[in-house]
């Protein structure tokens, strides 16, 4: 039996001191929308309440699809790779970036070259970064990245031919080797999520491979809404489940407070069983509960 947490939309708070010269392009209106909105509704509290929640899970293993930092400067780059070490070693988290991690051109390097040995994996060409592959137990985890930089007022992600066909043929040998295989992207790939300012470019292709090749379970973040949708795979419906923003705190007008989903995954005769629990906090309340059990498979 494996457990899996994911988490998403970590958006570190507060942040660091701006300089006039840090806000060029982009960053000044994601700076004013920091001020303005984001400031009251991403609390660092609500984000430590709930990471002290789920470390008493004892999870497994921690999947992160992305936004760990709000503007990309480097010293929040820093710090997420110091929050990263009090979340747990490497080798028990993975990060799939998001599109606040690629908030400007060369940021998500930069992130890539900080967080080191928590968003990377195996792959299956060299030189290659994404999709990887972590293996914890009879679980696959497959982190895709749909970050990159964007142009202001917009945060769409982008999914392109090369990651789908590194995809393709990392789940036909996981699917081949008995995994239960778990693919990770900040942006949902469902047609009910899209949208021209902020949903997936290469949503169709991502749904295509997974109806081609299969899989048991797509996990993403970006809206800050808890959901579950599915997609279509080859042998049923593929679960895509949503988790709120890790910060959010109570009382926004958008998000749902801050939550997190833990899996448990196991080997049932020749197939699978999997249950999905949601622990958060309600709209009114100060205590974490568990909000949802299902069974998946």
């Amino acid at each position: 039996m494996t457990t899996l947490a994911h988490i998403s939309d970590i958006h570190l708070a507060p942040l660091p001191r701006v300089r006039p010269r840090d806000l060029a392009g982009k960053r000044i209106t994601g700076y004013l929308n920091w001020k303005l909105t984001r400031k009251s509704v991403l609390s660092g509290e609500s984000l430590k309440t709930l990471i002290d929640h789920l470390q008493t899970q004892n999870a497994d293993f921690i999947a992160v699809t992305g936004d760990m930092v709000n503007l990309a400067l480097t010293e929040e780059i820093t710090r997420a790779r110091e929050w990263l070490k009090t979340l747990g070693p490497a080798d028990r988290i993975c990060v799939s970036p998001g599109n606040h991690d690629a908030y400007v051109h060369g940021a998500l390097e930069k992130a890539l070259n900080h967080w080191g040995d928590y968003i990377t994996g195996e792959t299956l060409e060299k030189n290659t970064r994404f999709p990887f592959v972590r293996r914890v137990g009879d679980v696959a985890v497959i982190a895709c990245s749909s970050a990159v930089p964007t142009a202001p007022f917009l945060a769409v992600g982008e999914f392109g031919r090369d990651q789908a066909a590194r995809l393709a043929g990392i789940l036909k040998v996981t699917r081949e080797a008995g995994y239960f295989r778990v693919v990770m992207i900040h942006h949902p790939p469902n047609v009910e999520l899209q949208h021209p300012s902020f949903g997936l470019r290469g949503h169709k292709l991502f749904r295509d491979i997974v109806e081609r090749e299969g899989c048991e379970l797509v996990l993403h973040g970006h809206t800050h809404r808890s959901s579950i949708h599915s997609i279509h795979g080859p042998e049923g419906e593929v679960p895509v489940i949503g988790v709120a923003a890790a910060s959010a705190a109570q009382g926004g007008r958008l998000d749902d407070p801050a939550r997190y989903n833990l899996f448990r995954i196991e080997r049932n005769g020749a197939g699978w069983a999997c249950t999905m629990r949601e622990f958060g906090f309600q709209r009114l309340g100060n205590d974490i509960v568990m909000r949802l059990q299902m069974r998946i498979y």
